[in-house]
């Protein structure tokens, strides 16, 4: 499995479609804050401006443009500057329009042909669940035109997700939410080699040496890494390795290697009854003490109690 798709995967990405949207002149929603997940909007037919609370300037929306607003803030759509502070917001706006969770969110004066199509929705992750990728993402990622950008292969499903978006269709919302997690997973590669590249963490994963070390810890994070092998791996001297992999990932190559240890058996601790020393192993530590030390050094809690905490929950 490539690297961005083991790190998605091990997080458990979810897609969450909120609805669709035929918005009419003029109108404005105000989105509340969301604490852990991140929000998208993808403008299928028409154009608006998004903004984002603590950001100076909106972001203009073009037909076809996606926006991911990372970290769940509050903002703002809305169709005209001169009425932004005008617009309401969104359970008032889901209250006037009668929406019962079918069909479109209609809203609007009626009769315009000054018409706004989004496709609204959110991403999220496990609780506990997080990567430095991740967390070096910006406050937003806008893609214009994001189809074309990700290739006709996207546009097409870009165009399939607004068709069954909030339709009655057997099998629309399954379909419509499916392809909102692959979107995501797009948005991120486009950034990735786009604007990302020369990013803190991006810029790992966009150096050749660097994707090298992480595939094989990815491949093999049970391994018994010592730098000498990862910097073999890199093609560089050791001291040349992690002065650029720590520059690069804004952490250490071993910091990393324990963290994405965790991370995997976090997931299996709540997705398999496996014995906890199996789990160990597994990730590579030989005693359930080794591991259970730097597990609770990870979460703040011991390894059969996040087990069991989880259950609970669920």
């Amino acid at each position: 499995m490539d690297l961005l798709s083991d790190i998605l995967s091990h997080m458990r990405l979810t897609g969450t479609l909120y609805f669709r949207t035929s918005f009419t002149s003029p109108w404005g929603v105000r989105v509340p804050s969301f604490e852990n997940v991140a929000r998208f909007h993808f403008a299928h037919k028409g154009n608006c401006f998004v903004r984002i609370d603590g950001e100076s300037d909106p972001l203009p929306l073009g037909q076809g443009d996606f926006v991911i607003i990372t970290r769940g803030a509050s903002h703002t759509l809305y169709c005209d500057p001169k009425t932004e502070d005008q617009a309401l917001m969104l359970d008032q706006v889901v209250e006037l329009s009668g929406f019962d969770g079918n069909g479109a969110l209609v809203y609007g004066d009626q009769g315009t042909d000054q018409e706004t199509q989004l496709v609204c929705g959110h991403f999220a992750f496990d609780q506990h669940a997080n990567h430095p990728l991740i967390d070096a993402l910006p406050s937003n990622i806008h893609i214009k035109n994001y189809g074309e950008t990700a290739g006709r292969w996207m546009e097409n499903t870009l165009r399939v997700i607004g068709a069954e978006a909030g339709t009655a269709g057997l099998g629309a919302d399954l379909i419509a939410l499916k392809l909102s997690e692959i979107i995501f997973a797009q948005a991120l590669r486009t950034y990735l080699t786009t604007d990302g590249v020369d990013q803190p963490v991006f810029a790992g994963f966009a150096n050749p040496n660097i994707a090298r070390v992480l595939k094989a810890i990815h491949t093999d994070p049970a391994s018994a890494w010592s730098l000498e092998e990862l910097s073999q791996i890199a093609g560089m001297s050791r001291t040349s390795f992690v002065t650029k992999f720590t520059n690069c990932l804004s952490t250490t190559p071993l910091a990393y290697i324990t963290h994405w240890r965790m991370q995997m058996a976090r997931k299996s601790l709540i997705e398999t009854d496996a014995p906890i020393i199996t789990i160990a192993e597994t990730v590579g530590y030989q005693s359930e003490a080794a591991f259970g030390r730097v597990f609770k050094k990870q979460f703040q809690i011991a390894p059969a109690t996040y087990r069991r905490e989880h259950q609970r929950h669920a």
